[in-house]
């Protein structure tokens, strides 16, 4: 993949080389783990939210399912 300019804040870029100092990791390394965290993260929530959409269309009692109903 191509390399391409990614902007930091200073606090993010300030706390990126004081973490790799202590724990001893390049700076990609971190990035690359703190990415995969936020991907697996996302992933989960959307995967939650269409399970609440799916849920919220099935979500009623017997008698909202039957009130119109002439039968």
């Amino acid at each position: 993949m191509e390399n391409r300019n990614i902007t930091l804040t200073n606090d993010n870029l300030e706390n990126l080389e004081n973490f790799a100092e202590v724990l001893k990791k390049d700076t990609s390394t971190m990035i690359n783990e703190a990415l995969e965290d936020y991907f697996i993260n996302a992933q989960k929530k959307l995967l939650e939210k269409k399970l609440e959409d799916e849920n919220s269309m099935t979500n009623l009692d017997f008698d909202e399912f039957w009130n119109d109903v002439d039968v």
